[in-house]
């Protein structure tokens, strides 16, 4: 198998414009996400999508590759249109603000591919167990709950599920927004209009559950900071300073 890493970035993010250009030690975020990724040594090819000159000059001044897309409502969308005519098999969605994911997570995902003889799996993703109730409650945490099989049921900014029966212990997993494609489910991803929860939420695999496709969730516990907001960043700071000490 052909496996690249696309990593999807778009300078004008709702909640926090220009997060990918804030400084993280000596580099900025979206620098320290493509070094990183690049650094695991698990793709035959990475490089960043964007519709930003900013953020593509950004990457080629470090010696990475990026290459220029149309404007898109999701991440998923842009990486469809970098890789329609790219030779590859299985396709890794890293998002530009999650700087600090590490190589065993990335190769969870890729041996869901490996082992998957029958070519049954279209799309995986990972989770994370939630511990603490802030984050629980967050809702820039989006949070999923999966089948027996671990199959996505749902997706929400919401705390799902619904802790009734207190009788019984509640487990809560944040949705890391790392995807592994097959090349053909992310073409067809992309031909598929937004759908009405997808809208709602703004969770952009709501519309693989819409659409009755499945995701296989992969539980791990890698341990980083998605960059929503600018209390996120503040954290991610934080942790760069702790591990030059």
């Amino acid at each position: 198998m052909k496996i690249i890493a696309v990593i999807p970035a778009r300078y004008e993010a709702s909640r926090f414009p220009g997060k990918l250009m804030q400084a993280l030690g000596e580099k900025t975020v979206i620098a320290t996400t493509y070094q990183n990724v690049s650094e695991t040594g698990l793709f035959d090819e990475v490089f960043v999508a964007t519709d930003s000159e900013i953020i593509f000059n950004e990457i080629q001044q470090i010696g990475g590759k990026a290459v220029m897309t149309g404007q898109h409502e999701t991440g998923s969308d842009r990486i469809a249109e970098a890789v329609q005519h790219l030779d590859c098999d299985i396709v890794i969605n890293v998002q530009g603000d999650e700087p600090f994911l590490k190589t065993g997570p990335l190769k969870q995902l890729i041996e869901v591919f490996r082992h998957d003889e029958n070519r049954e799996i279209s799309l995986a993703s990972l989770k994370i167990r939630l511990q603490e109730r802030e984050e629980i409650q967050s809702p820039n945490n989006v949070k999923v709950i999966t089948d027996l099989q671990d199959f996505a049921l749902y997706f929400s900014r919401s705390v799902i599920p619904f802790h009734r029966e207190k009788s019984i212990d509640a487990t809560y997993y944040k949705h890391i927004g790392v995807y592994a494609f097959r090349k053909e489910a992310l073409l067809k991803f992309a031909t598929l209009k937004m759908t009405p929860l997808e809208k709602l939420e703004k969770i952009e695999c709501l519309r693989y559950l819409e659409n009755g496709m499945k995701i296989k969730m992969i539980e791990t516990d890698f341990v980083g900071v998605g960059i929503d907001v600018p209390e996120d960043l503040e954290k991610a700071r934080a942790m760069i300073s702790t591990k030059k000490r």
